[in-house]
Protein backbone atom coordinates (compact mmCIF):
# COMPACT_ATOMS: atom_id res chain seq x y z
CA UNK A 1 0.00 0.00 0.00
CA UNK A 2 2.92 2.40 0.77
CA UNK A 3 4.95 2.04 -2.18
CA UNK A 4 0.88 2.24 -4.65
CA UNK A 5 0.64 5.50 -2.57
CA UNK A 6 4.19 6.63 -3.36
CA UNK A 7 3.20 6.02 -6.65
CA UNK A 8 5.12 3.42 -7.88
CA UNK A 9 2.76 0.92 -8.94
CA UNK A 10 1.63 2.09 -12.73
CA UNK A 11 -2.11 1.34 -12.65
CA UNK A 12 -2.87 2.83 -9.05
CA UNK A 13 -0.85 5.70 -10.57
CA UNK A 14 -2.77 6.17 -13.64
CA UNK A 15 -5.79 5.78 -11.81
CA UNK A 16 -5.17 8.43 -9.08
CA UNK A 17 -4.08 10.89 -12.29
CA UNK A 18 -7.65 10.75 -13.95
CA UNK A 19 -10.21 12.70 -12.23
CA UNK A 20 -13.45 11.52 -11.26
CA UNK A 21 -15.53 12.85 -14.07
CA UNK A 22 -19.15 11.84 -14.70
CA UNK A 23 -18.53 11.41 -18.42
CA UNK A 24 -15.46 9.18 -18.06
CA UNK A 25 -17.03 6.92 -15.32
CA UNK A 26 -20.02 6.47 -18.11
CA UNK A 27 -17.46 5.70 -20.78
CA UNK A 28 -15.24 3.04 -18.61
CA UNK A 29 -18.75 1.50 -17.67
CA UNK A 30 -19.54 1.30 -21.43
CA UNK A 31 -16.53 0.06 -22.54
CA UNK A 32 -16.80 -2.41 -20.35
CA UNK A 33 -20.01 -3.68 -21.48
CA UNK A 34 -19.25 -3.30 -25.49
CA UNK A 35 -21.61 -0.25 -25.49
CA UNK A 36 -21.71 2.71 -27.95
CA UNK A 37 -20.19 6.15 -26.56
CA UNK A 38 -23.89 7.55 -27.61
CA UNK A 39 -25.46 4.99 -25.39
CA UNK A 40 -27.88 6.18 -23.08
CA UNK A 41 -27.00 7.62 -19.13
CA UNK A 42 -28.49 3.72 -17.44
CA UNK A 43 -32.01 5.63 -17.19
CA UNK A 44 -34.67 3.35 -16.00
CA UNK A 45 -38.37 3.99 -17.28
CA UNK A 46 -37.04 7.52 -18.68
CA UNK A 47 -35.60 8.43 -15.42
CA UNK A 48 -32.22 10.15 -14.74
CA UNK A 49 -32.81 11.47 -11.91
CA UNK A 50 -29.17 9.43 -10.31
CA UNK A 51 -27.24 12.13 -12.19
CA UNK A 52 -28.12 14.79 -9.68
CA UNK A 53 -26.66 13.03 -6.42
CA UNK A 54 -23.97 11.08 -9.00
CA UNK A 55 -22.66 14.91 -9.44
CA UNK A 56 -23.14 16.16 -5.95
CA UNK A 57 -20.71 12.63 -4.95
CA UNK A 58 -18.17 13.54 -7.44
CA UNK A 59 -17.47 16.81 -7.08
CA UNK A 60 -17.40 15.79 -3.11
CA UNK A 61 -15.23 13.20 -4.17
CA UNK A 62 -12.53 15.15 -5.96
CA UNK A 63 -12.73 18.11 -2.96
CA UNK A 64 -13.47 16.85 0.24
CA UNK A 65 -12.54 13.51 0.81
CA UNK A 66 -8.74 13.63 0.12
CA UNK A 67 -8.43 10.65 -1.59
CA UNK A 68 -5.21 8.79 -1.31
CA UNK A 69 -3.70 7.39 -4.29
CA UNK A 70 -5.04 3.81 -3.36
CA UNK A 71 -8.30 4.89 -2.48
CA UNK A 72 -9.06 6.57 -5.69
CA UNK A 73 -8.18 3.87 -7.73
CA UNK A 74 -10.42 1.74 -5.46
CA UNK A 75 -12.98 4.61 -5.45
CA UNK A 76 -12.89 4.41 -9.74
CA UNK A 77 -13.53 0.77 -9.46
CA UNK A 78 -16.13 1.05 -7.33
CA UNK A 79 -18.02 4.11 -9.14
CA UNK A 80 -17.89 1.75 -11.98
CA UNK A 81 -19.61 -1.25 -10.96
CA UNK A 82 -22.47 0.97 -9.75
CA UNK A 83 -22.80 2.19 -13.71
CA UNK A 84 -22.21 -0.92 -15.19
CA UNK A 85 -24.60 -2.48 -13.15
CA UNK A 86 -27.18 0.23 -13.91
CA UNK A 87 -26.58 -0.16 -17.36
CA UNK A 88 -26.51 -3.67 -16.84
CA UNK A 89 -30.32 -3.37 -15.16
CA UNK A 90 -31.72 -0.61 -18.20
CA UNK A 91 -30.70 -4.02 -20.69
CA UNK A 92 -32.22 -6.29 -18.21
CA UNK A 93 -35.27 -4.65 -17.84
CA UNK A 94 -35.75 -3.63 -21.45
CA UNK A 95 -35.89 -7.97 -22.31
CA UNK A 96 -37.60 -8.51 -19.48
CA UNK A 97 -40.28 -6.01 -18.15
CA UNK A 98 -42.26 -8.23 -16.39
CA UNK A 99 -39.67 -8.26 -13.85
CA UNK A 100 -41.52 -5.05 -12.54
CA UNK A 101 -44.29 -7.27 -11.63
CA UNK A 102 -42.47 -9.78 -9.23
CA UNK A 103 -44.13 -8.77 -5.95
CA UNK A 104 -41.75 -8.52 -2.81
CA UNK A 105 -43.63 -10.39 -0.04
CA UNK A 106 -43.91 -9.17 3.64
CA UNK A 107 -39.59 -8.73 3.82
CA UNK A 108 -38.54 -9.20 7.63
CA UNK A 109 -36.30 -6.07 7.98
CA UNK A 110 -33.53 -5.82 10.17
CA UNK A 111 -32.84 -2.71 11.62
CA UNK A 112 -31.33 -0.72 14.76
CA UNK A 113 -28.61 1.81 15.30
CA UNK A 114 -24.65 -0.03 14.06
CA UNK A 115 -23.22 -2.17 15.85
CA UNK A 116 -26.25 -3.10 18.27
CA UNK A 117 -26.32 -6.51 17.38
CA UNK A 118 -28.07 -5.96 13.86
CA UNK A 119 -25.35 -8.32 11.97
CA UNK A 120 -25.73 -11.65 14.29
CA UNK A 121 -29.28 -11.41 14.10
CA UNK A 122 -29.19 -11.25 10.34
CA UNK A 123 -27.26 -13.83 9.75
CA UNK A 124 -29.30 -16.27 12.31
CA UNK A 125 -32.96 -15.79 10.69
CA UNK A 126 -30.82 -15.92 7.10
CA UNK A 127 -30.82 -19.75 8.78
CA UNK A 128 -34.23 -20.14 7.82
CA UNK A 129 -34.60 -22.02 4.60
CA UNK A 130 -38.43 -20.33 4.67
CA UNK A 131 -36.33 -16.57 4.42
CA UNK A 132 -33.59 -15.83 1.82
CA UNK A 133 -31.12 -12.95 2.68
CA UNK A 134 -29.05 -11.66 -0.69
CA UNK A 135 -25.62 -12.44 -0.84
CA UNK A 136 -22.89 -10.37 -1.29
CA UNK A 137 -22.37 -11.26 -4.54
CA UNK A 138 -26.04 -10.93 -5.51
CA UNK A 139 -25.92 -7.23 -4.57
CA UNK A 140 -22.91 -6.28 -6.23
CA UNK A 141 -23.79 -8.00 -9.33
CA UNK A 142 -27.50 -9.07 -9.57
CA UNK A 143 -27.85 -9.19 -13.57
CA UNK A 144 -28.49 -11.82 -14.69
CA UNK A 145 -31.07 -12.70 -12.09
CA UNK A 146 -29.57 -16.33 -10.00
CA UNK A 147 -30.54 -19.72 -10.70
CA UNK A 148 -30.55 -21.88 -7.91
CA UNK A 149 -29.45 -25.11 -10.26
CA UNK A 150 -26.14 -22.81 -10.55
CA UNK A 151 -26.08 -20.67 -7.13
CA UNK A 152 -24.00 -19.23 -6.37
CA UNK A 153 -22.60 -17.93 -9.80
CA UNK A 154 -18.66 -18.54 -9.65
CA UNK A 155 -17.55 -15.48 -11.85
CA UNK A 156 -20.04 -13.05 -10.16
CA UNK A 157 -18.96 -14.56 -6.72
CA UNK A 158 -15.28 -13.92 -7.55
CA UNK A 159 -15.92 -10.48 -8.32
CA UNK A 160 -17.83 -9.66 -4.90
CA UNK A 161 -15.06 -11.61 -2.90
CA UNK A 162 -12.34 -8.73 -4.59
CA UNK A 163 -14.02 -6.30 -4.21
CA UNK A 164 -15.52 -6.60 -0.81
CA UNK A 165 -12.17 -8.41 0.72
CA UNK A 166 -10.25 -5.18 -1.19
CA UNK A 167 -10.55 -3.38 1.99
CA UNK A 168 -9.63 -5.54 4.79
CA UNK A 169 -6.76 -5.98 2.72
CA UNK A 170 -5.59 -2.17 2.65
CA UNK A 171 -6.36 -1.71 6.63
CA UNK A 172 -4.96 -4.26 9.42
CA UNK A 173 -7.74 -5.09 11.73
CA UNK A 174 -11.16 -4.12 9.85
CA UNK A 175 -11.93 -7.98 10.19
CA UNK A 176 -11.70 -7.66 13.63
CA UNK A 177 -15.08 -5.06 13.43
CA UNK A 178 -16.77 -6.44 10.40
CA UNK A 179 -16.09 -9.05 8.18
CA UNK A 180 -16.77 -8.57 4.31
CA UNK A 181 -17.37 -11.61 2.10
CA UNK A 182 -19.38 -13.00 -1.16
CA UNK A 183 -21.24 -15.18 -0.04
CA UNK A 184 -22.51 -13.46 3.73
CA UNK A 185 -25.78 -11.69 3.74
CA UNK A 186 -25.15 -7.89 2.88
CA UNK A 187 -26.69 -4.64 3.74
CA UNK A 188 -29.23 -3.22 1.89
CA UNK A 189 -27.40 -0.13 0.84
CA UNK A 190 -25.49 -1.95 -1.78
CA UNK A 191 -28.60 -1.78 -3.56
CA UNK A 192 -29.84 1.38 -2.88
CA UNK A 193 -26.20 2.92 -4.28
CA UNK A 194 -27.56 2.00 -7.14
CA UNK A 195 -29.72 5.50 -7.12
CA UNK A 196 -26.58 7.37 -5.61
CA UNK A 197 -28.18 7.59 -2.21
CA UNK A 198 -26.81 5.77 0.43
CA UNK A 199 -24.62 6.05 3.15
CA UNK A 200 -22.05 3.63 1.49
CA UNK A 201 -20.50 6.87 0.49
CA UNK A 202 -21.05 8.70 3.53
CA UNK A 203 -19.84 5.87 5.48
CA UNK A 204 -16.27 5.33 3.06
CA UNK A 205 -15.81 9.06 2.89
CA UNK A 206 -15.19 12.46 4.26
CA UNK A 207 -17.86 14.17 2.36
CA UNK A 208 -19.93 17.09 3.97
CA UNK A 209 -21.36 18.24 0.73
CA UNK A 210 -23.25 15.19 -0.18
CA UNK A 211 -24.02 14.29 3.13
CA UNK A 212 -26.50 17.31 2.93
CA UNK A 213 -27.57 16.32 -0.23
CA UNK A 214 -28.60 13.03 0.91
CA UNK A 215 -30.34 13.75 3.98
CA UNK A 216 -32.03 16.09 2.06
CA UNK A 217 -33.35 13.79 -0.46
CA UNK A 218 -36.31 11.77 -0.48
CA UNK A 219 -34.87 8.29 -0.45
CA UNK A 220 -37.74 6.63 -2.18
CA UNK A 221 -35.63 6.33 -5.19
CA UNK A 222 -32.70 4.39 -3.51
CA UNK A 223 -35.65 1.88 -2.19
CA UNK A 224 -37.21 1.41 -5.32
CA UNK A 225 -34.21 0.56 -6.70
CA UNK A 226 -33.79 -1.71 -3.66
CA UNK A 227 -37.12 -2.99 -4.72
CA UNK A 228 -35.58 -3.36 -8.44
CA UNK A 229 -32.83 -5.49 -7.45
CA UNK A 230 -34.54 -7.75 -5.02
CA UNK A 231 -37.58 -8.49 -8.03
CA UNK A 232 -34.27 -9.00 -10.54
CA UNK A 233 -32.76 -11.98 -7.53
CA UNK A 234 -35.94 -13.60 -7.57
CA UNK A 235 -36.91 -13.53 -11.00
CA UNK A 236 -35.86 -17.03 -11.58
CA UNK A 237 -35.95 -18.71 -7.79
CA UNK A 238 -39.82 -17.70 -7.04
CA UNK A 239 -41.33 -18.53 -3.70
CA UNK A 240 -38.66 -16.01 -2.06
CA UNK A 241 -39.59 -14.41 0.89
CA UNK A 242 -36.70 -12.05 2.12
CA UNK A 243 -34.83 -11.01 5.27
CA UNK A 244 -32.98 -7.89 5.09
CA UNK A 245 -31.01 -5.64 6.88
CA UNK A 246 -29.21 -2.55 7.32
CA UNK A 247 -28.90 0.44 10.67
CA UNK A 248 -29.73 2.87 7.26
CA UNK A 249 -33.29 1.89 7.71
CA UNK A 250 -33.27 4.10 10.83
CA UNK A 251 -32.93 7.41 8.72
CA UNK A 252 -35.85 6.74 6.23
CA UNK A 253 -38.14 4.03 7.83
CA UNK A 254 -41.05 6.52 6.49
CA UNK A 255 -39.45 5.38 2.96
CA UNK A 256 -39.02 1.57 3.97
CA UNK A 257 -42.18 1.43 4.33
CA UNK A 258 -43.98 2.96 1.55
CA UNK A 259 -41.98 0.71 -0.55
CA UNK A 260 -42.60 -2.33 1.20
CA UNK A 261 -46.07 -1.36 2.96
CA UNK A 262 -46.02 -5.27 4.60
CA UNK A 263 -42.45 -5.20 6.02
CA UNK A 264 -42.16 -6.86 9.50
CA UNK A 265 -39.49 -4.99 11.55
CA UNK A 266 -36.75 -6.31 14.05
CA UNK A 267 -35.01 -3.49 15.62
CA UNK A 268 -32.32 -4.13 17.72
CA UNK A 269 -30.91 -1.44 20.92
CA UNK A 270 -27.51 -1.24 22.51
CA UNK A 271 -26.01 2.34 24.69
CA UNK A 272 -26.17 5.04 22.52
CA UNK A 273 -22.79 5.69 24.09
CA UNK A 274 -21.18 2.28 23.03
CA UNK A 275 -22.52 2.39 19.41
CA UNK A 276 -21.01 5.81 18.81
CA UNK A 277 -17.16 4.35 19.73
CA UNK A 278 -17.82 1.50 18.20
CA UNK A 279 -19.26 3.08 14.46
CA UNK A 280 -16.70 5.86 14.70
CA UNK A 281 -13.97 2.97 15.16
CA UNK A 282 -16.22 0.72 12.19
CA UNK A 283 -16.12 4.37 9.91
CA UNK A 284 -12.84 5.18 10.85
CA UNK A 285 -10.88 1.73 9.69
CA UNK A 286 -13.70 1.96 6.31
CA UNK A 287 -12.00 5.65 5.58
CA UNK A 288 -8.62 5.29 6.36
CA UNK A 289 -9.30 2.30 2.93
CA UNK A 290 -9.36 5.73 0.73
CA UNK A 291 -7.55 8.20 2.77
CA UNK A 292 -4.73 8.86 5.17
CA UNK A 293 -6.47 11.81 6.80
CA UNK A 294 -9.39 10.78 8.86
CA UNK A 295 -10.60 13.10 11.73
CA UNK A 296 -11.54 10.94 14.35
CA UNK A 297 -13.80 13.94 16.35
CA UNK A 298 -14.89 15.09 13.61
CA UNK A 299 -16.05 11.57 12.97
CA UNK A 300 -17.62 11.23 16.09
CA UNK A 301 -19.59 13.94 16.59
CA UNK A 302 -20.97 13.45 12.65
CA UNK A 303 -22.49 9.76 14.41
CA UNK A 304 -23.67 11.74 17.49
CA UNK A 305 -25.65 14.42 15.24
CA UNK A 306 -26.64 11.59 13.11
CA UNK A 307 -27.89 9.11 15.42
CA UNK A 308 -29.50 11.57 17.78
CA UNK A 309 -31.73 12.91 14.90
CA UNK A 310 -32.34 8.72 13.72
CA UNK A 311 -32.99 7.34 17.26
CA UNK A 312 -35.62 10.87 17.82
CA UNK A 313 -37.29 9.55 14.84
CA UNK A 314 -37.24 6.07 15.76
CA UNK A 315 -39.14 7.18 18.49
CA UNK A 316 -41.30 9.12 16.81
CA UNK A 317 -42.45 6.15 14.24
CA UNK A 318 -42.84 3.99 17.14
CA UNK A 319 -45.62 6.44 18.84
CA UNK A 320 -47.03 8.07 15.76
CA UNK A 321 -48.00 4.17 14.23
CA UNK A 322 -45.92 4.52 11.60
CA UNK A 323 -43.85 2.02 12.80
CA UNK A 324 -46.61 -0.12 13.58
CA UNK A 325 -46.70 -1.99 16.79
CA UNK A 326 -47.95 -5.53 15.57
CA UNK A 327 -45.18 -5.52 12.50
CA UNK A 328 -42.19 -4.64 14.72
CA UNK A 329 -39.90 -6.00 17.19
CA UNK A 330 -37.60 -5.29 19.47
CA UNK A 331 -34.17 -7.15 20.77
CA UNK A 332 -30.97 -5.48 23.00
CA UNK A 333 -27.38 -5.80 22.56
CA UNK A 334 -26.85 -7.08 25.99
CA UNK A 335 -29.05 -10.35 25.26
CA UNK A 336 -27.56 -10.85 22.04
CA UNK A 337 -24.13 -11.10 23.67
CA UNK A 338 -24.98 -13.25 26.41
CA UNK A 339 -27.84 -15.89 25.00
CA UNK A 340 -27.72 -14.92 21.47
CA UNK A 341 -30.24 -18.12 20.96
CA UNK A 342 -32.60 -17.77 22.77
CA UNK A 343 -32.93 -14.09 21.92
CA UNK A 344 -33.23 -14.43 18.50
CA UNK A 345 -36.01 -17.28 18.83
CA UNK A 346 -37.88 -14.93 20.86
CA UNK A 347 -37.48 -11.93 18.01
CA UNK A 348 -38.67 -14.62 15.26
CA UNK A 349 -41.90 -15.37 17.54
CA UNK A 350 -42.47 -11.76 17.91
CA UNK A 351 -42.23 -11.62 13.71
CA UNK A 352 -44.51 -14.82 13.83
CA UNK A 353 -42.09 -17.26 12.99
CA UNK A 354 -41.72 -20.69 14.47
CA UNK A 355 -38.71 -22.02 15.56
CA UNK A 356 -38.55 -26.00 15.26
CA UNK A 357 -35.87 -27.82 16.69
CA UNK A 358 -33.88 -28.49 13.15
CA UNK A 359 -33.52 -24.64 12.45
CA UNK A 360 -32.48 -23.79 16.55
CA UNK A 361 -29.79 -26.39 16.18
CA UNK A 362 -28.73 -24.85 12.69
CA UNK A 363 -28.45 -21.45 14.59
CA UNK A 364 -26.51 -23.22 17.72
CA UNK A 365 -23.92 -24.95 15.01
CA UNK A 366 -23.90 -21.23 13.34
CA UNK A 367 -22.82 -19.60 16.67
CA UNK A 368 -20.42 -22.26 17.46
CA UNK A 369 -18.26 -22.10 14.75
CA UNK A 370 -18.44 -17.98 14.34
CA UNK A 371 -17.55 -17.15 18.15
CA UNK A 372 -17.03 -13.61 18.96
CA UNK A 373 -13.67 -12.32 18.52
CA UNK A 374 -12.80 -15.53 15.58
CA UNK A 375 -10.86 -12.35 13.49
CA UNK A 376 -9.66 -10.60 16.12
CA UNK A 377 -10.66 -8.33 19.57
CA UNK A 378 -12.67 -4.79 18.24
CA UNK A 379 -11.05 -2.35 21.16
CA UNK A 380 -12.55 0.83 20.97
CA UNK A 381 -13.65 3.41 23.54
CA UNK A 382 -14.58 7.07 23.49
CA UNK A 383 -11.20 8.60 24.81
CA UNK A 384 -9.68 10.34 22.24
CA UNK A 385 -13.24 12.03 20.56
CA UNK A 386 -13.13 14.87 22.34
CA UNK A 387 -17.03 14.57 23.35
CA UNK A 388 -18.50 16.20 26.01
CA UNK A 389 -20.20 13.22 27.22
CA UNK A 390 -22.77 14.66 30.15
CA UNK A 391 -23.78 16.48 26.75
CA UNK A 392 -23.79 13.11 24.44
CA UNK A 393 -25.44 11.46 27.03
CA UNK A 394 -28.33 13.67 27.50
CA UNK A 395 -28.81 14.26 23.25
CA UNK A 396 -30.11 10.17 23.55
CA UNK A 397 -32.12 10.46 26.52
CA UNK A 398 -35.39 10.56 24.81
CA UNK A 399 -34.41 7.44 23.27
CA UNK A 400 -33.37 5.43 26.23
CA UNK A 401 -36.16 7.02 28.09
CA UNK A 402 -38.82 5.42 25.48
CA UNK A 403 -37.28 2.09 24.86
CA UNK A 404 -35.65 1.43 28.51
CA UNK A 405 -32.22 0.81 26.69
CA UNK A 406 -30.45 -1.35 29.50
CA UNK A 407 -33.40 -2.82 31.16
CA UNK A 408 -35.47 -5.83 30.43
CA UNK A 409 -37.75 -4.60 27.89
CA UNK A 410 -38.22 -2.16 25.62
CA UNK A 411 -41.66 -0.14 26.05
Amino acid sequence: MLAANRGEIPFVAEAAERPLRRDDLLDDARAGLGLDRGAGVGALDGDDAFLEPLDVVLDALETEAALSPVGRWMTRRFLVRLLTVRFQLVAYVAADPGVRDEVITAPVVVTGPPRSGTTVLYELLALDPALRAPEGWELLRPVPPPRADAFPDPGRLALADSELRMMGSVVSGLDAIHVYAGRMPKECLSAMSLAFLSEEFTARYRVPSYVEHLFAADWRPAYEMHRLVLQVLQRRMPGTRWVLKSPVHLHALDALLAVYPDARVAVTHRDPMAVIGSVTSLVANLRWSFSDRVDLPELAAYHVDLYGRSLDRLVDARRSGVLPADRSVHGRYEDFATDPLATVVAVRAGLGLATGPDLAEAMADHLRARPQGAHGVHRYDLDGLDLDLDATRARFARYEEHFAVGSVHPR
